[in-house]
């Protein structure tokens, strides 16, 4: 290698050694920083387009995840209302029944009685609070009520209404039953008995469909969580491989900046030949 004061190519091969070092420093640093090995396209495009996708994926889910929950929510608060109801039915035939012995007194037929419209007003009132963020199941105000099911909002899972109203079809009762005669009883009766079946084989559906939108929440969930696993392991950095890395090239960084200063010491040498 000739010895000249204009070109030192020691000191040029040292200075592209020493800057390739800091840029690799500055990467790994990054890494460490944000914990990510690939962090934006230019880190690697193919990969960093991938995570995107995924990542929206996982934002759409989100939002499945909250369409189901609150379908749950309001599943959860019918099928309550409905039990209430269907205890207080089993309640109002220990009445009817009561009030088709010939034998009472008109005091006691009239109490009776009382207690049976008490408990007709209570079924109307626990039908009527059935309600979550503004839905009723149970009062025939809606038929059904359709909730986002995946990612692409392309699929649904619908929750059906049960109208467990008075007089509504399930409960054949009317609001103005009464028990005031042995006659009014005993149609009441048949009235009663249907509708406690009806009300069981309602519960039943509505509490499959409850079932239903539990299963796919949960499997919504599971899903979201492989998903965020998959981003991890395309982006995430090996925090143990890179505090290796980052010991390697701070030693390779004070031993480039001497190599660059002894690079530039080189030409010193020329002034030793004119002396």
């Amino acid at each position: 290698m000739p010895l000249s004061v204009h070109t030192n190519e020691a000191a040029l091969i040292a200075l592209q050694n020493l800057n390739k070092v800091g840029t690799d420093l500055a990467q790994v640093q990054s890494r460490i920083s944000t914990g990510l090995a690939i962090n934006s396209a230019k880190d690697n495009a193919a990969v960093w387009a991938i995570a995107q996708g995924q990542r929206a994926d996982i934002g759409s889910l989100s939002a499945v995840k909250m369409s189901l929950d609150r379908a749950t929510s309001i599943a959860d608060v019918a099928s309550t209302a409905g039990s209430t109801v269907s205890d207080l039915l089993v309640q109002m035939k220990e009445k009817v029944v009561a009030a088709q012995d010939p034998s009472l007194d008109t005091a006691s037929r009239t109490a009776l009685d009382s207690d049976f419209k008490s408990i007709l007003r209570q079924v109307g009132q626990v039908v009527s609070n059935a309600a979550f963020d503004g839905a009723n199941m149970l009062d025939g105000s809606v038929s059904q009520i359709k909730f986002i099911a995946n990612a692409n909002a392309t699929g649904f899972i619908t929750l059906s209404s049960q109208n467990l109203s008075l007089g509504g079809g399930i409960i054949n009762v009317p609001s103005t039953a009464s028990l005031s005669t042995v006659t009014l009883a005993t149609a009441v009766l048949a009235q009663l008995t249907t509708s406690i079946s009806n009300t069981n084989q309602a519960l039943g559906a509505l509490g499959s469909q409850a079932k239903q939108i539990s299963g796919h929440s949960t499997f919504v969930s599971q899903l979201t969580d492989q998903l965020t696993a998959g981003v991890g392991n395309l982006v995430d950095a090996d925090l143990a491989k890179e505090s290796a890395r980052l010991q390697a090239l701070q030693v390779q960084q004070q031993l480039g900046a001497q190599a660059l200063s002894i690079a530039n010491q080189a030409p010193q040498v020329i002034l030793q030949l004119f002396k």
